[in-house]
C-alpha cells in the first residue's frame, strides 16, 4: 500500500476508534451480570443449611454373622432375643429465612420430623441450633426459629397465583452437602399432583431442574429473586424433574403453625358424593363430573353462605372437582380463615361463590369419630390405668362402643 494511501486512511481509523471505543473490564462485568445474576445476589444470604440429628434403634447379630446367611439369622432370631443399639442419624436439608425480625426459617417437614437435634448454619457460616415452632406432614412444610441477636438477612416474598408455563426460575439449596448451590431451569407444569410413599400432594410446580437430597426445603425463585416456592425432594422417579411448593399455599400454613405449632385444615360443613349417570341426567348438568353436595350441617360456613343440598361443585380455585375424593384433597390443602372460591351448579345453572372457611369444630370430629368409627378413645392415664388394670404407660383407650357398629362385632 502506498504511503499516500496510509495518510489516507488514517482518518477514518481515528473516527473509528472516537465513535465505537474499546469495551472496559468493567463493561465486560456488567453485560455478564444478568438478572439471574443479581436474583442469586440478593436472596443468597438468606438461605441456610439444615443438619439434623436422630437416635436410631437397630438389632443387633450377637455373633457378628452376615446379615444375608438366612439359615443363621432364622436360627438365632428364633431362639435368642435380638439386642437393640442406638445410633445417631444425621442428613442435611435446606432452609429460607421469612422473618428476620422473629427469626423464623421455612422448610420442608420431611427435612426435620423425629430429629433429636437441629442445627442451622447461615452463609457467613455462623451456627445456631433451631427449635420447632410448627410442623405439618401434610403440606411437607415446617417453621424453625432461632435465637440470636444478629441481624439476619430475610426473603422477599412472591407469588405464585400468577406463575406461567416456560417462566425461568432459580433454585438454591445445599445439595449433597454442597452448600448454596445453584440451578435454574424453567416452569414445566403447573398445579401438579405428585404420589409419594407418604400420600398424594396436589397443587406443586413442575420445574425441570432436578431437586437433589439436600436441596429439600430450599427457595425457588422468580427472575426477580422473589419466593415463589419451597423446594422439595420428594420425588426421584426420574431426572430433570423437581417439585416446588406453591409460596401462596404456604403463606396460610405458615401463619397457622406460628400462631398454633399446627395447621388448622379449612372446613365448610358439608359432605359430598360422586356423581354417576342417573344423577348427571336428573339434576340436567351440562358437566359429566363433579361433587354432589348431600348434607351441609347447620350453623357451618357453607350453610350460612346459601349453599343447598343438591348443589354440584365442579371447581375449587380454578382447580377442577372431578369427584367426591378431589373435593376434600383439594379443600385440604387450604387452610381455616382462607377464602374459598367455588364453581358449582344448581338446577343445570353455573354460579360462583365465595366462602370464608373455619376450623373443623372439636366437638364434631369426636362426634363424626364415634359414628363412623363405632368408637371413641381417650390417652391413657392414671385413672384409666388404675380402672383397666393396664401395664401400659402410655397410648389410647377405648372408653366407649357404638352398639351394632362393627368395632362392635370383632369384639374391640
Amino acid at each position: 500500500m502506498h504511503l499516500k494511501s496510509i495518510f489516507r486512511l488514517f482518518p477514518i481509523f481515528f473516527l473509528s476508534f472516537l465513535l465505537f471505543p474499546s469495551i472496559s473490564l468493567g463493561d465486560q462485568v456488567f453485560s455478564r451480570e444478568n438478572s439471574i445474576v443479581r436474583a442469586v445476589r440478593k436472596i443468597s444470604p438468606a438461605v441456610v443449611n439444615i443438619s439434623t440429628s436422630k437416635l436410631v434403634e437397630r438389632g443387633v447379630n450377637p455373633f457378628f454373622l452376615q446379615e444375608n446367611d438366612d439359615f443363621f439369622n432364622r436360627f438365632f432370631r428364633d431362639f435368642f432375643e435380638p439386642r437393640k443399639r442406638q445410633y445417631v442419624k444425621n442428613s442435611l436439608g435446606s432452609g429460607v429465612i421469612i422473618d428476620s425480625a422473629h427469626k423464623y426459617i421455612l422448610t420442608n417437614h420431611h427435612v426435620i420430623v423425629r430429629a433429636s437435634k437441629i442445627a442451622i448454619t447461615l452463609a457467613n457460616q455462623q451456627e445456631f441450633e433451631a427449635r420447632v415452632v410448627g410442623t405439618d406432614p401434610e403440606s411437607d412444610l415446617a417453621v424453625l426459629k432461632i435465637e440470636t441477636e444478629t441481624e439476619l438477612p430475610s426473603i422477599t416474598m412472591g407469588r405464585s397465583n400468577d406463575l406461567m408455563i416456560g417462566e425461568t426460575v432459580i433454585a438454591i439449596g445445599n445439595p449433597f452437602g454442597l452448600s448454596h448451590t445453584v440451578t435454574t431451569g424453567v416452569i414445566s407444569a403447573l398445579n401438579r399432583s405428585v404420589r409419594t410413599e407418604s400420600g398424594i400432594y396436589h397443587n406443586f410446580i413442575q420445574i425441570d431442574a432436578s431437586i437433589n437430597p439436600g436441596n429439600s426445603g430450599g427457595p425457588l425463585l422468580n427472575i426477580n429473586g422473589e419466593l415463589i416456592g419451597i423446594n422439595t425432594a420428594i420425588y426421584s422417579g426420574a431426572e430433570g424433574i423437581g417439585f416446588a411448593i406453591p409460596i401462596d399455599r404456604a403463606k396460610g400454613i405458615v401463619s397457622d403453625l406460628i400462631n398454633y405449632g399446627q395447621v388448622h385444615t379449612a372446613w365448610l360443613g358439608i359432605t359430598v358424593q360422586d356423581l354417576n349417570e342417573n344423577l348427571i341426567n336428573y339434576f340436567h348438568l351440562p358437566v359429566k363430573y363433579g361433587a354432589l353436595i348431600t348434607e351441609i350441617l347447620d350453623g357451618s360456613p357453607a350453610k350460612e353462605k346459601g349453599l343447598k343440598r343438591g348443589d354440584v361443585i365442579t371447581e375449587i380455585k380454578k382447580n377442577k372437582i372431578k369427584s367426591s375424593r378431589d373435593y376434600y384433597d383439594h379443600l385440604s390443602q387450604h387452610t381455616a380463615n382462607e377464602i374459598i372460591h367455588l364453581v358449582f351448579f344448581r338446577n343445570g345453572i353455573k354460579q360462583r361463590i365465595s366462602i370464608k372457611a373455619t376450623p373443623f369444630p372439636p366437638d364434631l370430629a369426636l362426634d363424626l369419630a364415634f359414628e363412623r368409627l363405632g368408637f371413641s378413645v381417650e390417652e391413657l392415664n392414671r385413672s384409666l390405668a388404675i380402672k383397666y388394670r393396664l401395664k401400659d404407660k402410655e397410648g389410647l383407650v377405648i372408653v366407649a362402643i357404638k352398639k351394632g357398629s362393627q368395632a362392635n362385632s370383632i369384639g374391640l
